[in-house]
């Protein structure tokens, strides 16, 4: 037996592939991708969730808050005590990137800063720049004193606001439909007290006409608002020097934008502005005699034979003064 050692060949032994970061991320994604579904998911969620339910209704009610209201027309006719017909043309301002749909609402109308004096349906409508919006409807007036104040604001004053609320439902694109608050003032030029009134063409008549009027002429009524009222038989009080010399008549009357000529007839007491004018101590003896116009609260508008105390009221707040020149017709 040999003493000599025994010498056996090994082969090598490759060392084991150190796989890439690559590979690596991708085994992982193959094993754990349903655990990185649900951490994006919930991550999507917690990010988006208030975006839609709380930052979208508040970026919608800021940019409703910051759109205008314009009222270009508003015509009201067939007047009751107890209600009226408004066609009103309603134009809205928006400069914002978006256009929701604002869906039909029902809207309470007040004069601005006062008690609700009707409801009306306000139809549905694009908000886009320049939208029109036609309210054209027979509307109850639910608070005769807050209608009161409304009609009685809008013929002595030069401006007057107009207040629409309600909570319309707004929808944009795919996003959920949200309810927004809508109170918008819409300021409109008011009747102004009918400045500028005069009368023209006036004369006697004789001899006097069955009913009792003994004078006529053409009242001009200016409006320099964007509306249209329907005041039916409206009467009015005449006085000169403090005294009362009569009455006068405007049958159907509409005051429409613009310069309003309407025929006006009158019972005048001849026998006093006679003496105004030529009695012992006359005070306007050069003929010229200041008439002093008012309206009687009780009965000042009619119409389809009822009273009106909304514009007879309004009549009753305003006094007009003119100045005639009578001399040439006594």
């Amino acid at each position: 037996m040999s003493d000599k050692p025994q010498v056996s060949e090994v082969d090598d032994v490759p060392a084991p592939v150190k796989r890439s970061c690559g590979a690596r991320f991708v085994a992982h994604y193959k094993k754990w991708w349903w655990v990185h579904l649900i951490v994006f998911v919930a991550v999507f969620l917690i990010i988006a969730l208030p975006v839609v339910y709380v930052g979208y209704p508040h970026i919608a009610q800021s940019d409703v808050n910051k759109s205008t209201l314009n009222v270009t027309s508003m015509v009201v006719t067939n007047p009751t005590p107890e209600s009226f017909h408004i066609d009103q043309v309603q134009v809205i301002g928006s400069h914002v990137a978006y256009h929701p749909q604002l869906y039909a609402f029902n809207a309470s109308i007040s004069l601005a800063g006062a008690a609700s004096f009707a409801s009306a349906l306000i139809p549905a409508v694009k908000a886009i720049n320049g939208a029109t919006v036609t309210v054209n409807q027979e509307l109850d007036v639910t608070s005769l004193s807050a209608f009161t104040d409304f009609t009685t604001a809008f013929l002595l004053n030069e401006e007057v606001g107009l207040n629409i609320y309600g909570k319309p439902h707004l929808k944009l694109g795919g996003l959920p439909e949200i309810t927004v608050t809508y109170n918008k003032t819409a300021t409109m030029k008011g009747l102004n007290k009918f400045k500028g009134f005069t009368l023209t063409d006036y004369s006697l008549v004789a001899p006097a006409n069955s009913n009792g009027t003994n004078f006529k002429g053409t009242a001009i009524i200016p409006n320099a608002s964007p509306a249209t009222f329907s005041f039916g038989n409206v009467t009015l009080q005449l006085a000169a020097n403090g005294t009362h010399i009569g009455e006068s008549y405007l049958q159907d009357l509409v005051v429409k934008p613009g310069n309003n000529s309407v025929f006006m007839t009158s019972t005048v007491n001849e026998t006093i502005v006679v003496d105004l004018m030529f009695g012992t101590d006359a005070p306007y003896p050069d003929g010229i005699v200041p008439i002093v116009i008012t309206a009687d609260a009780a009965n000042a508008s009619v119409y389809d034979g009822k009273v009106l105390s909304y514009y007879s009221h309004a009549l009753a707040e305003n006094t007009m003064n003119i100045k005639l020149n009578l001399s040439s017709l006594f």
